[in-house]
């Protein structure tokens, strides 16, 4: 069995949204993570960890950015500007 790259997520803590740290290279999941917890958490940085194959990764392309995002140009209502905020308002 060949080696797959996954991309690895770490969750500091319950609540908070994962975040990329970077990749490891495994046959399996199983593999992938315990790679991903000994390379990203060796100090307790972590509450949760995903591993995803690279290969399942979709993104968006650079060039495409003006007709990808441009849709959403045009809703001004979306624009936190459009809002008035309470006094008294805080951490919003």
């Amino acid at each position: 069995m060949e080696a797959t790259i996954w991309e690895v997520f770490i969750q500091s803590k319950n609540g908070l949204a994962h975040k990329h740290v970077g990749n490891v290279h495994a046959e399996d999941k199983e593999m992938a993570l315990q790679n991903a917890r000994d390379l990203y958490t060796r100090r307790n940085e972590g509450s949760c960890i995903w591993v995803v194959k690279s290969e399942h990764i979709v993104s968006s392309v650079p060039e495409d950015e003006e007709s990808f995002f441009d849709p959403s140009n045009d809703k001004v209502y979306r624009h936190p500007t459009f809002y008035k905020m309470p006094d008294g308002s805080k951490h919003i």
